[in-house]
């Protein structure tokens, strides 16, 4: 679900619905809809925090939300509800405040400041599981990725998400701070990790990360 249709909600919509997600989008202006030159899913006239807007988007049944309409109350409300009173898994709001953005994230809400915003980074907290790439050397052989801890994961030493001579964790963001001294430290949920890793341990770390590897 994508709540706010202006340029960066259709661009994360779009890009959703290409990739073969079932998306809903909605937006109190009808005519913010006609910037979805290629969607395949479904637009809903309304507020994203009315319970018949909610009602006919399915909410119970979505597994992430972003908020990203132009006012941080409007965001963190439709974030809120989504996560508290339907249960979406993976929530995530815009916010133009930074320091409101950290508040909130030290609260359990994830939530990027509208200057350091990016369409991969909201994706990034709606589908944990995409093998994004952030930086990459020019001879392509050492990768920057950033990965979400999977709340099944969390508690492990995070030593432990270093993988042979593939993968090994460079830092670490937390609450919106980031820490580069974190060998004696344990993961928690919503942690973002740093990884730098070879080509192959892009692949290593996508089945670490999703409970292949001890």
């Amino acid at each position: 679900m994508v709540v706010g249709c202006g340029r960066v909600g259709s661009e994360l919509a779009m890009q959703l619905s290409d990739e073969g997600h079932s998306v809903v989008i909605i937006d109190k202006n009808k005519d913010a809809f006609r910037r979805l030159v290629h969607f395949n899913g479904q637009s809903l006239l309304g507020s994203g925090f009315d319970r018949d807007v909610l009602a006919k988007a399915e909410t119970s049944q979505a597994d992430a939300l972003a908020a990203v309409t132009r006012g941080d109350n409007t965001n963190i409300l439709c974030a809120r509800i989504a996560r508290d009173n339907y249960g979406v898994k993976n929530v995530v709001a815009r916010i133009y405040d930074p320091q409101r953005a950290d508040i909130y994230m030290k609260l359990g809400i994830p939530t990027v400041a509208t200057s350091l915003w990016t369409t991969q980074q909201v994706k990034r907290w709606m589908t944990p599981e995409d093998e994004s790439v952030e930086w990459t050397n020019g001879a392509g052989s050492l990768h920057l990725v950033e990965r979400i801890v999977p709340d099944e994961l969390a508690g492990r030493q995070i030593h432990h998400f270093n993988v042979g001579e593939s993968v090994r964790v460079v830092g670490l963001v937390r609450g919106g701070q980031g820490r580069v001294n974190i060998d004696d430290l344990f993961a928690q949920e919503d942690d973002i990790l740093e990884f730098m890793v070879t080509p192959q341990g892009i692949h290593d770390l996508h089945h670490l990360l999703q409970g292949d590897q001890k």
